[in-house]
Order: structure tokens, then C-alpha cells, then sequence
């Protein structure tokens, strides 16, 4: 289900531009910059310490390939969330230059808010491969900022320009765990 909300001026390649610039400078904060301060944090604080203590690391060899692979699993979901709404909203996914159109196809059929979704699991693979308190923190601070950025943010704007079309879609669509569409 696509519903446009206004006529889109951008070109494909000036698309193609914003998508990369955005892509790139997002991911380099929250996947690089955010977990480099926050794993400083966690030994700055104590609360590795703690953890190796308390916890353990585990298997090296083992977390890493489960840390990698959740990463890479929902950096894949991010992204195919992500180009999913520029190729099929015809615009970006941020906020500030939302899509031109309303998305309810691919993976938004299963959940409503996939980018989110995977890009908290994408940081706590981080956690896990780098045996990191703080990157976990991180995570898991994620999770409320998230939610509280969908439904005091993005969900609010998604009603003011879509209307009926989205309350429907919210009745049918889960907000964070995926399940199969109702038709």
C-alpha cells in the first residue's frame, strides 16, 4: 500500500546522493561514534570491570561469530528497511526529509517500524562481539529512546499527513514485534 502525501521534486540521483549522505553520517554516529564513547564509558565507570567480573566474556571465538552475525543480520534488515522506504516512499527516512509516500508493503507489512527494530539488535550485536558493558548500555538505552522517539515523533506526523490510512495500518501492523500481515 503506497498513499502519497505530496508530489515528489527530487531527481533519482539527487535520491540516490541524499540516501548515502544520510546513511553514512547516521550509521557512523550510532554504529562507530555512540558505541566508542559509550564502550570508554563502561571502562571510565567500572561497569566492565564489573561485568567481566559478574558475567564473563564467554567464548571469544564464539561471541565474536554471534556478535558478528546479529550485527550483519539486522545491519542487513536496517538496510533493506531503509531502501524500502526511498525506493517505495520516493524520499529519505529521516525525520527532518521524511518519504513522499506512505509505506505499508515489505518489510513495514510485518512491523511497523523495522529500521528502528534492527538498528537496536545492530548495536547489540556490537555489544556481544566486543564483549563491551558499555555498547550493551547502549542498547539498551536504545530501546526506550526509540520507543519514545516513534510515538511522540514519528507516529504523531505519520497520522497528520496519512490520516485513516495509518490509523488502519497501526490496527493491523504490530509497532515493534514482527508478525504475519493481516489482510
Amino acid at each position: 500500500m503506497v498513499e502519497s502525501a505530496e508530489k515528489s521534486t527530487l531527481k533519482p540521483s539527487q535520491l540516490a546522493a541524499r540516501m548515502v549522505i544520510y546513511t553514512a553520517s547516521f550509521l557512523a554516529f550510532i554504529l562507530v561514534a555512540l558505541p566508542f564513547l559509550f564502550h570508554r564509558l563502561g571502562d571510565w565507570t567500572g561497569l566492565q570491570a564489573w561485568f567481566d567480573q559478574s558475567v564473563g566474556t564467554g567464548d571469544p571465538w564464539t561471541r565474536r561469530i554471534v556478535g558478528g552475525l546479529v550485527f550483519l543480520v539486522f545491519l542487513a534488515g536496517y538496510m533493506v528497511s531503509s531502501m524500502w522506504l526511498v525506493i517505495v516512499g520516493k524520499g529519505p527516512f529521516v525525520e527532518f526529509d521524511p518519504p513522499r509516500e506512505f509505506v505499508a508493503s515489505g518489510p513495514y507489512r510485518w512491523m511497523r517500524n523495522p529500521v528502528a527494530a534492527c538498528l537496536v539488535l545492530t548495536v547489540a550485536g556490537e555489544a556481544i562481539f566486543f564483549a563491551s558493558a558499555g555498547i550493551a548500555l547502549l542498547a539498551i538505552l536504545g530501546i526506550p529512546v526509540a520507543h519514545l522517539q516513534v510515538t511522540r515523533v514519528e507516529e504523531p506526523r505519520l497520522k497528520s499527513r496519512f490520516g485513516v490510512s495509518y490509523e488502519d495500518y497501526c490496527r493491523r501492523v504490530n509497532r515493534w514485534l514482527p508478525r504475519p500481515p493481516k489482510f
